[in-house]
């Protein structure tokens, strides 16, 4: 069963009860031109895809960068749309769509203000967390959500993995979505009546216009490192795109992590009021004195403990719920953006001190094996820094040796593939290099850069080489005794691959489970959606065509 990449995904989410607007009050605020008769439409929503859009709703078109979106104007309006909005150039393409059309000046830069102000969210909002960094983004939001679930706030969240809204839980589609969808989420999730809602922000979020009419009250950093090289220059860029976060038109208030080398700058080019936090543990430089202190006091298979410290003699230890000092460093940032936001210590106290946080992390080293055979842990992390603060983590609980399988995205930043497979094997006793999603790149050649990267840091490891990833994670568990581990990195909570534009159906946590039943050790039933393999046929099954 296979869908293409772009169809089939998540609904965007609308209120119930959008606010009514009217198109000749849209005009009057953001257009500078007018084309057809504005009297009496009314607007309900505003969209920028018209697989998307619903009778009643304004179509967004801008430029992109092969077509002009102004072109799908006619279907825009065959789908119920009652206005186009776009550029000049848009607008002498759409003129026999039918519909009347509002000129701007630049409707990609103004779409989150005309978001905002078609749901009428510029005010009276929950309490809005926005997490950026290039890892723990993720693992800070759901860790959010989960610490104010214990507080009794009813939660909202938009994570690369899943969209919640008051229990209700939706797959994703983008890290941040875009900003018309982000508004009418927010708008819902008022209407449901949500108190609070942790967001990730990503770079290209920021430079995309994706999150433009929002004021988060507090913003957290994570870390900075190498990612993204497809979409920025270089890292000087890449750190740039984050720093409009840190202002007062993104946010009211930061926590700033030390522990990557470019968090000290973010706190020194911060522009509101910022405090910081380190995890000496596993910082670049554990000597920088901050606000708050991460100490790890205890790492096992089921959990880190860990201690937060910070001023006026104010501590408390509590337990992240999945294995890592990184994920303790993320726990502590979420912990104080909660104070920052105006929770009460006491209640954090109460909460947490002596127990642990009650949280669920898709796909963020993921265990999901049973109590006998190998640990194998599935992640989503796809960047080298982190490779070697997982496979570190791994390592510190298990008896026996490591076991590395990962795979790189092609069409993807092309510069970190070396450094991938060096900390994948520098970190692992045995590497099993696979593929992930290869789009439209030969997987072939995405593997064989992997294992250059491998082979150049360490001539004399065990490497090898298997493909398709169902392959990969048989070879493993053949490989793997009790008392090993085995860390999947890259696909975590991800349901499907994208092969050459299409969306093949996939689950690196079944096939773990599978894997793990197939050689004979017991596995726990699982805790997540199944969409795939939904057959018994053995994964072991010598006549299956691996290619």
């Amino acid at each position: 069963m296979t869908t293409p990449a772009g169809s089939h995904l998540p609904p965007v989410l609308r209120p119930a009860r959008p606010p009514q607007r009217t198109l000749s009050d849209l005009a009057a605020r953001f257009g500078t031109e007018v084309r057809g008769e504005l009297d009496g439409v009314v607007l309900t929503g505003i969209t920028l895809a018209t697989a998307d859009l619903r009778p009643g709703e304004a179509f967004v078109a801008i430029r992109g960068v092969n077509r002009h979106g102004a072109e799908f104007a006619r279907a825009a309006a065959d789908a119920g749309a009652v206005a186009v909005v776009t550029d000049a150039a848009g607008a002498d393409i759409a003129e026999g769509a039918g519909v009347p059309i509002v000129v701007v000046d630049d409707p990609r830069a103004l779409l989150g203000d005309l978001s905002a102000w078609v749901y009428d969210t510029a005010d009276d909002l929950p309490v809005l967390l926005a997490t950026t960094g290039t890892n723990g983004k993720t693992s800070v939001s759901h860790l959010l959500e989960g610490i104010l679930g214990q507080l009794g706030v009813v939660t909202g969240l938009s994570s690369t993995a899943e969209r919640h809204i008051a229990g209700e839980v939706i797959v994703s589609r983008l890290t941040t979505p875009e900003a018309s969808e982000f508004h009418a989420l927010l708008a819902l999730m008022r209407e449901r009546g949500v108190e609070a809602v942790a967001v990730e922000v990503s770079a290209q979020a920021l430079t995309r216009h994706r999150v433009d009419g929002i004021v988060f009250d507090v913003a957290g950093f994570t870390n900075l490192t190498h990612d993204h090289l497809d979409d920025y220059a270089d890292m000087r860029e890449y750190f740039e795109a984050k720093l409009p976060l840190f202002r007062p038109d993104r946010s009211r208030r930061a926590v700033i992590c030390l522990d990557s080398p470019y968090g000290p700058e973010v706190a020194e080019r911060s522009e509101v009021p910022s405090v910081t936090i380190v995890t000496p543990a596993i910082a670049s430089d554990p000597n920088l004195a901050a606000d708050w202190t991460v100490e790890i006091v205890d790492e096992r298979q089921d959990g880190t403990e860990f201690t937060l410290t910070g001023p006026g003699g104010r501590a408390l230890t509590t337990m992240v719920p999945v294995i890592g000092r990184h994920m303790a460093a993320n726990a502590g940032l979420a912990i104080v953006m909660l104070l920052e936001a105006g929770y009460d210590w006491s209640r954090l106290v109460a909460a947490l001190d002596g127990g642990r946080i009650d949280a669920h992390l898709p796909g963020r080293t993921q265990r999901v094996s049973g109590e006998r055979g190998p640990a194998v842990y599935v992640d989503f992390g796809h960047s080298p820094d982190a490779f070697t603060k997982t496979l570190a983590a791994v390592r510190r609980v298990t008896p026996g040796k490591v076991i590395m399988v990962f795979g790189a995205d092609g069409d993807r930043d092309t510069t970190k593939r070396a450094d991938m497979g060096s900390t994948a094997v520098l970190g692992s006793d045995l590497l099993i290099v696979t593929d992930h999603h290869p789009r439209h790149e030969d997987p072939d050649s995405i593997r064989e850069a992997l294992v250059a990267g491998a082979r150049a840091a360490r001539p004399d490891a065990e490497i090898l080489e298997f493909s398709p990833p169902e392959r990969a994670i048989l070879e493993a568990v053949a490989r793997a005794g009790d008392g090993d581990a085995i860390l999947w990195a890259g696909p975590g909570h991800q349901d499907y691959r994208d092969i050459r534009g299409v969306r093949t159906p996939y689950s690196a946590r079944e096939l773990s489970r599978r894997a793990l039943r197939d050689a004979g050790w017991p596995v726990p039933e699982p805790s997540w959606p199944v969409p795939y393999p939904t057959d018994e046929t053995p994964l072991s099954d010598p006549a299956r065509d691996w290619r």
